[in-house]
């Protein structure tokens, strides 16, 4: 089989995958940005059908891009705070290593960083306490209230604990509901990477990879691509070979 027909074979077998994925659904037709015309492959019972071949084609530009960022020792920040999003998010971090925000954006967090970091100081401060002897002399009442606070940080801050100085792409699922999220980076320059619904602007967006930002099956699948990117950058695999069960997400077989 000749290299062409390799490649041929590839495509088909992804534009497959995202079709199983449900990846080509949109939005329905009120619901829609003009902006995202060329995206669009046709309308099909008042829901626009995403044009899998530029999803494939984007996707791949976004991959390329992250690899050779990580490659670097750049970082990556994925946000996805809707509960469709929330645990693949979390996972794609995890598994490389990244950041990641799966349950509010607060406000500033990219552009007043050092707030944020404050806020971990006093995360930090608490754990502190809480294994000193003093923490068993406190009353319940102060000890009560330094845990709920703890459980507060935790909540919003656990993904980015770590996380001392920007990122260097922003990865993010449903740019209206991050729109904060978007807007911060833009205003620091960082290159952001989504996935875009037939009812975003992909203008905002550096890396847009086009398809259905509410099924998990497809949220999952498109991460599963870009943590397969991130991976190969680090040398924890080589080539386009699939990724190893160890690093794929829940929910997604190779």
């Amino acid at each position: 089989m000749s290299d062409s027909d390799t490649l041929q074979q590839t495509k088909i077998e992804r534009l497959t995958d995202l079709l199983e994925a449900g990846v080509h659904y949109g939005h329905q037709t009120k619901r829609w940005n003009p902006k995202m015309r060329e995206y669009i492959l046709e309308e099909r019972n008042a829901i626009y059908i995403i044009d899998l071949e530029q999803t494939i084609d984007q996707l791949s530009s976004a991959c390329d891009f992250l690899k050779q960022t990580v490659a670097k020792g750049g970082r990556v920040l994925f946000v996805g705070t809707k509960k469709q999003a929330q645990e693949a998010v979390k996972e794609a971090a995890e598994v490389t290593k990244q950041f990641y925000i799966n349950q509010r954006w607060l406000g500033g967090t990219l552009t007043n960083l050092q707030t944020i970091r404050k806020s971990v100081g006093r995360w930090d401060q608490i754990d502190a306490i809480e294994a000193s002897p003093n923490y068993h002399r406190m009353n319940k009442q102060e000890a009560s209230s330094l845990r709920r606070e703890a459980n507060r940080l935790k909540h919003n801050l656990s993904g980015i604990r770590q996380m001392t100085k920007l990122p260097d792409v922003v990865v993010v699922i449903d740019t209206p509901r991050e729109e904060i999220a978007v807007a911060e980076a833009n205003r620091l320059g960082i290159p952001v990477i989504a996935i875009v619904d037939t009812n975003c602007d992909p203008e905002k967006i550096a890396y847009p990879i086009p398809g259905n930002d509410d099924a998990i099956r497809s949220i999952r699948i498109i991460l599963q691509h870009l943590v397969d990117a991130i991976v190969t950058s680090t040398g924890k695999k080589g080539g386009a070979e699939p990724a190893p069960k160890a690093v794929a997400l829940d929910g997604i077989s190779e």
